[in-house]
């Protein structure tokens, strides 16, 4: 089965989405509402799941040269700077840390050109049984098939879903940085020639306070990515100087915390609250499918958001390519996703009251002291972890017509 899908969202999910479907023979139709196609925000890390799903779009091997393996599974820290885990140098490493740009950048470079239409703005949706129509203002196209790909505050899913709640505030917030720590004590930039040498003393760490943690990935070309999460009494609430006042907040935790944040350009500081979806009764309405963030956005708190993307986009593509019809293909695709997604979620966010809330800090710490070394680096282990171990369906190379 072949066919022509319109993608809505230019973001990591939706390109996912555009490279799995050439690798089955489909054309698609990128719709991107910003002018120019990029991928604003930090870092991140992807797990060996999502690895592996990109080995099955074709750029696994990209992927690995462009990211740099962080410890911050294995380095617990508190904030006075004594470690309740720390990771052995030589250890297995089950994370790779990118700039999301940076994998952004490779997703795009596997989409055939023509594809990707930016400044396109969705306004519209509708079905018969000829297929789906798109419009925005000045135009529209049809297609066999629309996947929303487009975010949290999907477009797609108000049109097709408009009962499901909006986007619901977790009761935490983030200030995200990227830096040079070249000139901070301890740190250096990556070696000349090499893009993934984590400067020295960053190579990935988490410190747990008893309101929030510090998250430290070392990411492409010598720099360091960090990200502090904290409780916050409502959404939306910014300040003058984002910069001063999570370096205010964290200025009696251990080093290089504070020196980051102070290497950190004020501009590059970014400050963001934390916001998932309630789970969708179906992904899939008629020949329109939702996919990433659109369908089961998450908190952050297990670094799965992007993974689950891409997850999604193998596991459509394989649909498609293995079942006889679309309608087919889509329940087998909601079959698969739904459960997985919405389990981890369910687990992030419950992951995300145990590292901000006083009390059950406490306990969590407490655990991790009593926890042996070598149990601990079992759990985080490639094949220790449940969400790790997934495994993607096989997909067929390009075709040569794609």
């Amino acid at each position: 089965m072949s066919g022509h899908a319109i993608v809505v969202g230019g973001g990591i999910g939706g390109l996912a989405t555009a490279v799995a479907l050439r690798r089955i023979g489909w054309q698609a139709t990128v719709l991107e509402r910003a002018p120019a196609l990029g991928e604003i925000g930090a870092g991140m890390s992807q797990a060996p799941n999502a690895l592996r799903a990109l080995d099955e779009l074709g750029v696994g091997e990209q992927a690995r040269a462009r990211g740099v393996p962080s410890y911050s599974a294995g380095n617990l820290r508190l904030p006075d700077g004594r470690h309740l885990q720390r990771a052995r140098r030589g250890d297995a490493t089950p994370l790779l840390a990118f700039h999301r740009a940076d994998l952004h950048g490779l997703l795009l470079e596997a989409v055939p050109a023509g594809w990707v239409r930016t400044g396109t703005e969705v306004t519209g949706l509708r079905q018969d049984d000829r297929g789906v129509t798109v419009t925005w203002d000045g135009g529209q196209a049809s297609a066999d098939l629309v996947i929303g790909a487009d975010g949290i505050r999907s477009a797609v899913r108000r049109a097709l879903w408009p009962d499901a709640p909006p986007p619901r505030f977790l009761g935490r917030t983030a200030w995200l940085g990227v830096t040079d720590p070249s000139g901070i004590p301890g740190g250096s930039a990556a070696s000349p020639g090499n893009d993934t040498t984590p400067p020295d003393g960053l190579d990935g760490s988490v410190t747990m306070g008893p309101g929030g943690y510090f998250l430290i990935h070392p990411i492409s070309r010598g720099r360091a990515y960090w990200a502090f999460v904290t409780t916050a009494d409502r959404p939306d609430r910014r300040y003058a100087q984002e910069k001063a006042e999570v370096a205010g907040r964290l200025a009696a935790w251990h080093h290089p915390i504070p020196d980051l944040i102070a290497a950190t350009p004020d501009e590059a500081v970014i400050h963001i609250d934390i916001r998932d979806l309630d789970p969708l009764p179906t992904y899939v309405r008629g020949r329109v499918a939702l996919l990433g963030d659109a369908a089961h956005a998450m908190s952050p708190d297990r670094g799965q958001g992007a993974g689950q993307s891409i997850e999604d986009a193998v596991v459509l593509a394989a649909a498609l390519h293995a079942e006889a019809g679309i309608d087919a293909a889509l329940a087998r695709y909601d079959t698969e996703r739904r459960p997985r997604t919405q389990a981890t979620a369910r687990g992030a966010r419950a992951d995300g009251r145990r590292t901000t809330s006083a009390a059950a800090h406490r306990a969590l710490v407490t655990m991790i002291r009593l926890m042996p070394a070598p149990l601990w680096r079992k759990g985080i282990a490639a094949d220790g972890n449940a969400t790790w171990r997934w495994r993607p369906p096989r997909l067929p190379e390009p075709t040569t017509h794609a």
